[in-house]
């Protein structure tokens, strides 16, 4: 790509949004004179050439999957490019908002309103399925609603094509907390019943502005494993209860839900459906077990822009690192009360003090002239740091440490221990840490006589990235003092959390 434009065709205007997997562009085809969106699709960092040469290869396998779709209500693919060892996809450009978009600016729609939304998926759903692919991510975020009124699914990038492995890891079970059915939280690959499932799951927020199962990422899945939907008042509450029955042999074909909700677009009553108990709830006998299994260990990646996610189940290990920590907890507990006393060379060491902080909670301990300061971090795209993975917390870290190498002059404060706003201090080169979490890196400031006061540490243990301050404005401690402080306080820490796990 030279001067923003990539195979010599396509200008590069300006991005429209980001997310975990890339970014999206809005571009123009110079070719044939009209603009398009480009997604620029981005690997981890890390990833080996052999690693990045496959995905390549399964993402543009994938992408040829999806460009055999002839429908108007999906999103049309027109060119795939290999450049810098990444693949683009040139798709249309849509013009309008997405169903999220639109429940979130004007609130719930009228039943005939979602209805006739609900028809056109399905129907593009249909074209995929017959095919044999499965979208693995309907949700509103991925139903535009464009100017001209059309209905378009967006998003084939995590869609599975029968009897291929697909650009995602094999034993994970990807979409997005909430909208996955049942059988595919449990590991079954699903099929078109699943994407009928995540439909419902869509029509359901469509029609009251809120999902039919809430809370965190961990809280949705359990719900779903659990508890069977609510059932809607009006014309649609049956129909969609049908839709989201728990075992996918009790859900009704396509065609009867494609003609149910063009009914009810049309003005009409739904035809009525038997649901019975035996559809709609988990049976007895998965109540326990699997469940348990899934809330102590369930991982979430996030994946794609636009909250795509994946789940890994997994067993605990049974000691060692956990799989994951997906429980909130108060971070003031990770310190104990006797590490402070002694990280503070206090007799009388002071209560953690939280605080709420958009990068994560917050919890410091502090006497005149010396502080611990700890911080369990979340990246932006994460509602909180239990809802972060593996990999998400990786590329915080690793974007944490590229940030804290970019400048040798920071601004720093703590009133706490008696240092006023705006000081100026100078950054020590980063620098890997070992003897902490699963990977870890570290800085110091120093004063203007050069003496070290503070020693930072960021580590990453499973999916949690955890922050860690010391800072002294007394004489007594050397430099090394104040960095194997820093270092005593992340290792008692991250041991808080290995029992926790």
């Amino acid at each position: 790509m030279s001067a923003g434009r990539l195979a010599g065709r396509y200008t590069l205007l300006r991005p429209l949004g980001a997310g975990g997997m890339g970014k999206v562009w809005l571009a123009r085809d110079e070719m044939l004179d009209r603009e398009v969106a480009v997604k620029e699709l981005t690997l981890a960092e890390g990833t080996s050439p052999k690693e990045r040469a496959d995905s390549v290869k399964r993402s543009v396998r994938e992408a040829q999957a999806t460009a055999r779709l002839r429908h108007p209500g999906i999103v049309a693919l027109h060119d795939v490019v290999v450049e810098h060892e990444r693949p683009w996809l040139v798709m249309e450009l849509l013009r309008g908002r997405t169903l999220a978009e639109t429940v979130r600016e004007f609130g719930p729609m009228p039943p005939g309103h979602a209805a006739r939304i609900g028809a056109d998926v399905l129907e593009a759903l249909s074209t995929a399925h017959a095919q044999g692919l499965q979208h693995r991510d309907v949700k509103p975020g991925n139903v535009f609603l464009t100017e001209s009124g059309r209905v378009v699914l967006t998003d084939f990038g995590i869609a599975r094509q029968e009897g291929q492995a697909t650009i995602t890891e094999q034993g994970l079970t990807i979409g997005s907390p909430g909208f996955i059915a049942p059988e595919r939280l449990e590991g079954h690959p699903g099929g078109p019943a699943s994407d009928l499932w995540s439909l419902g799951a869509t029509l359901h927020v469509a029609l009251t502005g809120a999902p039919a199962y809430d809370g965190s990422a961990a809280q949705r899945v359990q719900a779903t494993l659990t508890q069977p939907p609510p059932l809607l008042p009006g014309p649609l509450g049956p129909l969609l209860s049908a839709m989201m029955a728990y075992h996918p042999a009790a859900r009704p074909d396509a065609r009867v839900v494609i003609h149910a909700l063009r009914q009810v677009a049309a003005g009409g009553p739904a035809p009525q459906l038997p649901v019975s108990q035996e559809a709609t709830a988990p049976s007895k006998t998965r109540k326990r077990g699997r469940v348990a299994l899934w809330i102590a260990a369930a991982v979430v990646l996030v994946l794609a822009a636009g909250g795509t996610t994946a789940f890994l189940v997994l067993g605990e290990r049974g000691g060692g690192t956990p799989e994951a920590f997906t429980v909130p907890m108060d971070v003031c507990t990770l310190i104990s009360s006797e590490e402070a006393g002694r990280l503070l060379r206090t007799q009388k060491p002071p209560k953690g003090k939280p605080s709420a902080n958009a990068e994560g909670p917050t919890c410091g301990w502090s006497i005149s002239g010396t502080g611990v300061g700890l911080q369990v971090q979340k990246d932006s795209d994460t509602v909180d740091p239990w809802s972060m993975t593996t990999v998400s917390a990786h590329a915080l870290l690793q974007s944490q440490k590229r940030h804290w190498s970019r400048s040798n002059e920071v601004l720093w404060s703590w009133p706490e221990i008696g240092v006023p706003k705006s000081t100026k201090a100078t950054r020590t080169p980063v620098h890997d840490v070992a003897g902490v979490g699963e990977e870890a890196f570290g800085y110091e400031l120093a004063g203007e006589t050069g003496r070290v006061h503070t020693a930072q540490i960021f580590y990453r243990l499973a999916n949690l990235v955890v922050r860690v301050e010391y800072s002294t404005t007394t004489d007594r401690p050397t430099d090394e003092d104040v960095k194997q402080s820093a270092l005593r306080a992340a290792q008692a820490s991250e041991q808080a959390l290995r029992n926790a796990g």
